[in-house]
């Protein structure tokens, strides 16, 4: 600890003892003090532990490489985006989405709402930053967040980079040879400029089920490719949301039974889908989510126009070939003049986090190692991203007071050099 003192208020390091600092990308290098937590990323995890923290009197400083909050949701999603969940279950910590807003709110509703949630909580983030590393020093017992031109020295730091943060693109063979657009979902807006084209969407998640909803809307010609087997169940049951009739039942039966119930109620209200090319998996859509994390799709309007004709399903790609051709696994080949890649994301921690990162499952996945924390890793949506944020800052705040009181002789009366 004494080294790590004389080493903070070393003139040549140029330390700021400070909560949290703006940074110019043409400073010189420098090592700045940070009292409370690091945030990295400024996304719905990042806002949500931020004004949790705040909220128990706790000051952080966020940091994020883009220049603006939720860049998922700003830049990498399409217009006809909504929620797929009721607000009441999409709302972060402290503060509830406007009465006026609908029920399913759009992409525009969510970023106002985020927009606002910064406001109120007097959430600054440090833009345009790039962490590169993040380590920890076991000599001193502090954090080291290395980004291009400081240095900061902390002991929290909370991963809020979420599941979502790099393009997954697929390496399908003759990629080379396809003389049309081949783009993932991250630079898709609308199916505007897909309009009299044939086009292929590969992944049969929520994204792609509502890219070819758009395209069909564009009056696009889509083909949807099917790899593997996938829930889809209706977006209501009943007059109420899918998932807030699951969390119901939940309390009263266990997973499987509700599973049972679901994919009942389910095959009455959109019948069989195997006979569409959608095969369901052996276990059910919660049981599935629990141990794969992978998430049902909740149906706004696709289905109907599979079963119409409109989106032609096929199997896995075999590869491309020419004239723009795709050869699928079962034999057949067919003509595309674009193609759309709903491979979804995937995090980037471990490329510049390398120690510590928690490794428990729900609900206790939000917990590592000497003060590191992550929120936003659960699989569970913002739900999940609500419930990591709220046990951060009351764990952190247990020991708030300890840490400071430990750190202010330091503070106040650095050791002689």
């Amino acid at each position: 600890m004494e080294e790590y003192a004389k080493r903070v208020h070393d003139p040549y390091f140029q330390p700021h003892m400070a909560v949290g600092i703006t940074v110019s990308e043409d400073s010189l290098a420098n090592c700045v003090w940070v009292s409370g937590p690091v945030i990295i990323g400024a996304g719905p995890s990042g806002l949500a532990v931020g004004a949790c923290l705040k909220n128990q009197g706790i000051p952080a400083l966020i940091l994020e490489k883009t220049h603006c909050i939720a860049s998922l949701w700003q830049l990498k999603t399409y217009d006809r985006l909504c929620l797929h969940l009721p607000k009441q279950f999409c709302q972060l910590p402290l503060m509830s989405f406007p009465k006026d807003f609908p029920t399913y709110p759009t992409k525009q509703h969510f970023l106002a709402y985020l927009e606002a949630y910064a406001k109120k909580f007097d959430l600054k983030p440090v833009f345009n930053t790039v962490v590169l590393k993040v380590e920890y020093d076991s000599g001193c017992g502090m954090w080291r967040v290395k980004t291009k031109v400081t240095e900061y020295i902390c002991r929290w730091v909370i991963v809020a980079t979420g599941e979502n943060a790099e393009e997954v693109v697929p390496n399908i063979e003759g990629m080379n040879e396809f003389k049309g657009p081949i783009v993932h979902t991250s630079s898709y807006k609308s199916g505007d400029s897909f309009e009299n084209m044939k086009v292929l969407v590969v992944g049969c998640g929520n994204s792609g089920m509502e890219v070819c909803l758009d395209l069909c809307n564009h009056n696009a010609r889509p083909s949807l490719v099917v790899r593997d087997s996938f829930h889809i169940l209706p977006l209501e049951m009943l007059g109420r949301s899918t998932f807030e009739l699951s969390m119901c039942l939940l309390k009263w039966f266990p997973v499987r039974v509700v599973d049972r119930l679901l994919l009942m109620a389910s095959h009455l209200m959109i019948g069989d889908t195997d006979r569409l090319g959608l095969h369901r998996p052996k276990l059910g859509p919660l049981e599935l989510k629990n141990v794969s994390g992978k998430t049902p799709v909740l149906d706004v309007g696709a289905l109907a126009k599979i079963r119409s004709g409109h989106i032609k399903v096929f199997p896995g790609i075999k590869r491309l070939i020419a004239c723009n051709n795709v050869e699928f696994v079962d034999g057949r080949t067919e003509e595309f003049d674009a193609i759309i890649l709903a491979t979804g994301y995937k995090s980037n921690v471990t490329s510049w986090l390398k120690d510590g990162f928690p490794t428990k499952q729900f609900p206790e996945g939000w917990k590592g190692e000497c003060g590191l924390y992550a929120v936003g890793f659960t699989k569970r949506g913002l739900i999940g991203t609500s419930l990591d944020a709220s046990r951060i800052a009351e764990d952190i705040a247990r020991q708030w007071s300890t840490s400071t009181k430990h750190f202010k002789p330091f503070l106040q009366h650095p050791p002689p050099l």
